[in-house]
């Protein structure tokens, strides 16, 4: 049903000094989150308007070890060990069950780290949370008609603010999780965890089928021990981005395998995606690279505007026959984020400081692998080789960070945010040497990050 690519990694010679050059974005990379932090207590100290615990995170210093502190560390050291050479050999589709096991593996270690009810069962039950308000929802087509007259802080009833800062889809999901019997903070977080560990699968079949199986492989390992694991368990995020992702892989595979079934399901959840949450839109940057790399296959065959268009269309059409009025809703979000923090929180310090957040959540190991990714296009711009291939593919995820950053709609919180773009930054470490190496920097910086803050998601 597809093709694989098999097309060589750039013949090229590694670039002169790329350790160097690996140390000093490293390095960069290091010093962006130390002024991110230094530079946001200060404001935080001085005027509090960041609103957030421990800058650039929202999190407070709570140093402490849980059930899941030993299996973090026994399944990252076996990790390190094993990952890359079993990455190597394993069939593909051993190699994909065995990424999606591995990568429940480590958010759930990780989430247990605060405990059951602190780390999963209570993250999903906060006041700001989606399932604060599952009994609105009684009648779900009367909730959706009715759905803007909540978004505004002042309106009666006004949604909490993750209710109120997506679009209705999210919270239907948890709606109709309860519906049939798996209502809770609990099975909410199994949701969330078990399809978010699916993510990073799709990004390996979307690299294999435009890059190259080899460099799917060698990328494998860091998708499984992200540090951003940490704010995929439990967060309604990690859905989204796994939604996001597929949508994303069924893309790639009905431009180089010219399947119809799977462009119509790449529309169909691209459309979902979008009424997941406003601002993955922007997953479209992704797509672009995907359209640019599968061109050639694609080229004389209507795959987009005969499958894909129609299964877009499904999602917007139900929740617009229902009632629901996507661009009324946007624009009524734009003003109830003014009304609360977002309006308050400086811009120039968010403009910088969320890219840091975004160093904590893809690693050390991906600054690394960006650079090696730049250099692997400017050597092939016409995009003849796996590496440039990958590199066009890891630049729409940076793409579409930037234009969140841009946009002034993601000050803050952008640990868990941009999760669904930044695990498209992640393969970019399939470019790196020594790969034990790199992969024990990401370990140890979740594990930090896990054992020594409590994350506010």
């Amino acid at each position: 049903m597809r093709s694989v690519r098999t097309s060589p990694r750039s013949s090229a010679p590694t670039p002169p000094r790329s350790s160097l050059r690996d140390a000093a974005a490293v390095l960069a990379a290091g010093l962006l989150v130390v002024a991110a932090v230094l530079v946001g207590r200060h404001i935080e100290d001085t005027d509090g308007t960041l609103f957030v615990g421990w800058p650039p995170l929202l999190a407070d210093w709570d140093p402490h070890v849980g059930p899941g502190t030993p299996a973090a560390i026994v399944f990252a050291v076996a990790l390190i060990a094993y990952g890359p050479p079993l990455a190597a050999r394993l069939p593909w589709r051993t190699l994909l069950a065995t990424a999606w096991g591995g990568g429940m593996a480590w958010i759930w270690s990780l989430a247990l780290i605060d405990g059951w009810h602190r780390g999963v069962a209570a993250r999903l039950t906060t006041r700001y949370e989606y399932l604060q308000v599952i009994d609105r929802f009684h009648n779900i087509p009367a909730t959706l008609r009715d759905f803007t007259g909540h978004i505004l802080i002042g309106t009666p009833d006004h949604w909490p603010a993750h209710v109120a800062g997506h679009p209705p889809a999210a919270t239907v999901t948890f709606v109709l999780l309860d519906r049939i019997g798996l209502g809770g903070g609990a099975w909410a977080a199994v949701w969330c965890i078990t399809l978010g560990a699916t993510a990073g699968v799709a990004v390996l079949v979307t690299v294999r089928a435009l890059a190259s199986e080899e460099l799917a492989r060698r990328a494998a390992p860091f998708l499984v021990l992200a540090p951003g694991a940490v704010w995929m368990g439990v967060s309604a995020d990690a859905y989204f981005a796994a939604v996001a992702a597929w949508s994303v892989a069924l893309l790639a595979l009905a431009l180089t395998g010219r399947s119809a079934w799977c462009a119509t399901g790449s529309g169909l959840l691209f459309g979902l995606t979008c009424y997941l949450s406003y601002g993955l839109t922007l997953m479209a940057c992704v797509g672009l690279a995907v359209l640019v790399l599968g061109r050639r296959e694609a080229r004389g065959r209507p795959v987009l505007l005969v499958y894909f268009l129609p299964g877009l269309a499904v999602v917007p059409a139900v929740f617009t026959a229902l009632g629901f009025n996507w661009w009324e809703a946007y624009h009524l979000l734009v003003d109830r984020y003014d009304q609360g923090a977002g309006g308050v929180r400086p811009y120039w310090y968010w403009i910088w400081a969320n890219p840091a957040c975004t160093v904590l959540v893809v690693g050390l190991a991906t600054a690394a692998g960006l650079w090696r990714a730049g250099a692997a296009l400017a050597r092939d711009r016409r995009l003849g080789t796996a590496d440039a291939r990958l590199a066009l593919l890891v630049a729409g995820g940076v793409l579409a960070i930037l234009a969140a950053d841009l946009s002034g709609m993601s000050k803050a919180e952008t640990e868990r945010i941009w999760l669904p773009f930044a695990l498209w930054m992640l393969p970019a470490c399939a470019f790196l040497p020594r790969p034990r190496l790199w992969l024990a920097g990401q370990a140890v910086l979740a594990l930090l990050v896990n054992h020594l803050l409590a994350t506010g998601w």
